[in-house]
């Protein structure tokens, strides 16, 4: 099982929506995608070894990877909607933008003025803003007191594991539990927060300074403001994000228990958590 298939809980989601021990997810036979992008899924840090499954979120990612010659494809809908599935929205109050700037990981770091976003922000936003750092900008002391300066509410979801190590099978839970508390979701990038956060139920906002990686190659931030032109802005028309949302986290293509189960290689239920699959998959279309 590769190690990213544990990144932010998936396996334990995915567990937990099969009927298995959540506590201990069954090895995965193949790669996940653990992240939205523009290309096949798969983190450009990670090789694949050739003939082995993906398992990509969405039917328009299925049909990039084919593109490059990766025909172990599988469509099986992102860990989010399977979450979202099983955790029904109590319709809280909702208030305020929760906003996620661009961030690096541990083998790029973000390049990008922080005080002009924040200025950005406060030009923009009409209500209160919690803002969620990365778990390295959020332990880089003079990024996150920049925020917390601007009067922001400052918090991290946590470190999403790596190497089979730290993991934490409630950073999603956690996620959500913020998303449905906030009325906008916002960032700088398109990026999987934004289309989670619209799932959840939140407006999306994509705007300000769009900042940049090391390394990093410009044309495909400029491919992504070009393709998905309708999630940018600071207040984009909410009927086509959501119809977007659906389409790229796979929330229209979740497979009942047993065949994500057979998928997977995993071994069936011992005690299903939900008798009717398809009343499971009917709530979380």
């Amino acid at each position: 099982m590769h190690h990213a298939n544990h990144y932010y809980g998936h396996s334990h989601v995915l567990a937990r929506y099969c009927g298995l021990d959540d506590r201990d997810p069954p090895r995965i036979h193949g790669y996940l995608q653990h992240g939205w992008n523009v290309g096949d899924g798969m983190a450009a840090d990670h090789p694949v070894v050739p003939g082995t499954p993906l398992f990509l979120w969405s039917e328009r990612t299925r049909r990039r990877a084919w593109s490059r010659g990766r025909r172990e494809t599988y469509v099986v809908g992102s860990p989010w909607a399977y979450l979202l599935a099983m955790e029904p929205a109590a319709d809280p109050a909702r208030t305020g933008t929760i906003w996620y700037p661009f961030h690096g990981w541990e083998g790029q770091h973000v390049q990008g003025d922080h005080d002009r976003l924040i200025a950005e922000i406060r030009d923009t936003e009409p209500g209160p803003v919690t803002v969620c750092l990365y778990w390295q900008e959020f332990r880089s002391a003079p990024v996150r007191r920049r925020y917390e300066r601007a009067g922001f509410r400052v918090i991290c979801h946590g470190y999403r594991g790596g190497r089979w190590q730290d993991l934490d099978p409630l950073f999603l839970h956690r996620q959500l539990a913020e998303l449905r508390g906030h009325a906008r979701v916002a960032s700088n990038r398109l990026c999987s927060a934004v289309f989670y956060g619209v799932l959840a139920g939140c407006a999306p906002a994509v705007y300000g300074d769009p900042m940049h990686l090391e390394r990093e190659d410009p044309a495909v931030a400029a491919r992504i403001r070009r393709h998905w032109a309708a999630l940018h802005g600071p207040d984009p028309d909410p009927g086509p994000a959501a119809a977007l949302a659906t389409a790229e986290l796979g929330a229209d293509r979740l497979l009942p228990p047993a065949e994500l189960r057979r998928v997977f290689g995993w071994p069936d239920a011992f005690q299903p958590p939900y008798a009717d699959d398809d009343a499971l998959l009917a709530a979380a279309r």
